[in-house]
């Protein structure tokens, strides 16, 4: 069918988000059948009010750049559509705007939530007589999206927790002797960790920081972990701990629990490195910093992997191909091939499966004792970090795309969101 696209970010956004929007926009304006591509102005939010992006006002080059621009340059937002029985006036809204704009291709670019939607919005559009091709484009830092070996977003932010992770340890075993001994890195993972588990690249062999590594996948045993940093004290004179903002206690309470929920319904997590650091404190007496890495870690475009850049692109470059060859309801995924040398191609899976489905580390990757990655783990996570991808700089800093974000007229009355 000819018409227009929508397209959407949606949830935390990452270092190569925009990339895999350079990959949807580029590919749509080859295609005859796509007349424009219309953004959501803050995600799917950007739908319900109407607010949309005309990016045919946007220059080749500018989006061009946004292959090497973080964050979301339409806007996202943490906004769950709730089941179609519960409130079906939204799905109905939604199909009211892009039946308005003439939009018969969706393609929305989030974590499982985001699939989920997508799912219901292409069963919901044919039930209303106005079909719509819906393709979900993978995206999350978290790596937690089934079926697809990474997500998106993922490496890059591996890479920034190794580097990071390694150079914080040659700080502190500088100053080991007479000042910090033991530091905390907070890093993000609400029930998977991999990001944690990349912590884990910055170990040289058997030797090095972080001789501790707290993942969501191993119940906490405070005693124990305790004894872990004594013990890695007085052997190699520091402790640097990696910690997932997840882990929990083995009666499934996170150690750092806000006592909040955000939109999506997930409880808000933060404070556990501050947590651990007064547990040391308190027992053993040591001197501890602590950081948390939080957006710095999913900004940092400037250290993005460039494997994680080509497979955003790709991603959404995939997204537009499928919708144009007829496919609907499917997400691209990432397929790594069985080589000695990496390799990956793009293979496709149905929303259905996807849709609310989280991918947890196998515990094949984590050490026996709990506290650190296997072989096996780091052959998986190394190729996701490799390469370089810098943005162009002027006077030492990093040159990101701004774009217009021109909004296109509305068609419809106010609907409250």
């Amino acid at each position: 069918m000819a018409g227009n696209a929508f397209y959407a970010q949606s949830g935390g956004v990452t270092a190569v988000i925009n990339a895999t929007a350079c990959g949807v926009i580029e590919t749509a304006r080859k295609s005859r059948r796509i007349e424009n591509v219309l953004a959501g102005r803050n995600g799917i939010i950007g739908a319900l009010r109407e607010e949309l992006v005309d990016t045919s006002l946007e220059s080749r080059s500018d989006i061009a750049g946004l292959r090497y621009t973080p964050s979301g340059a339409f806007g996202s937002c943490r906004y769950k559509l709730k089941g179609i029985d519960d409130n079906r006036a939204e799905y109905e809204r939604l199909i009211d705007v892009f039946r308005a704009h003439d939009i018969r291709y969706f393609f929305y670019n989030g974590g499982g939530d985001s699939q989920d939607t997508a799912h219901k919005v292409s069963q919901l559009s044919l039930q209303m007589g106005f079909p719509i091709t819906c393709i979900g484009i993978p995206k999350t830092v978290d790596n937690d999206l089934p079926y697809t070996d990474t997500c998106p977003g993922f490496g890059s932010v591996a890479k920034y927790v190794a580097v990071s992770t390694r150079e914080a340890a040659l700080d502190v075993v500088s100053m080991a002797e007479s000042s910090t001994k033991v530091f905390v890195l907070e890093v993000m993972g609400r029930h998977a960790g991999w990001i944690a588990a990349a912590g884990g690249l910055a170990r040289d062999g058997n030797k090095g920081a972080p001789q501790i590594i707290l993942f969501p996948e191993v119940d906490f045993d405070k005693k124990d972990f305790l004894a872990r940093v004594r013990s890695s004290v007085e052997k190699d004179g520091y402790c640097v701990v990696v910690a997932s903002e997840g882990a929990r206690y083995p009666n499934g309470d996170f150690i750092a629990d806000s006592g909040s929920v955000d939109a999506f319904g997930h409880k808000q997590l933060g404070g556990v490195a501050p947590t651990l650091v007064e547990m040391v404190k308190a027992e053993h007496g040591y001197k501890c910093h602590w950081s948390v890495a939080d957006y710095l870690q999913r900004a940092a475009r400037h250290l993005a992997s460039a494997t994680d850049v080509e497979q955003a692109y790709a991603m959404g470059r995939a997204a537009v191909e499928f919708a144009l060859e007829g496919k609907n309801a499917v997400m691209p995924i990432i397929v790594r091939k069985k080589t000695k040398r990496y390799a990956w191609t793009v293979g496709e899976v149905p929303l259905s499966k996807v849709a609310n489905v989280e991918k947890m580390m196998p515990r094949s990757y984590i050490t026996k004792d709990g506290y650190g990655i296997t072989a096996a783990c780091r052959r998986y996570l190394e190729p996701l970090i490799a390469g370089e991808d810098h943005p162009p700089y002027k006077n030492g800093l990093p040159q990101y795309v701004t774009l217009r974000n021109k909004l296109v007229r509305k068609r419809l009355p106010t609907f409250d969101v």
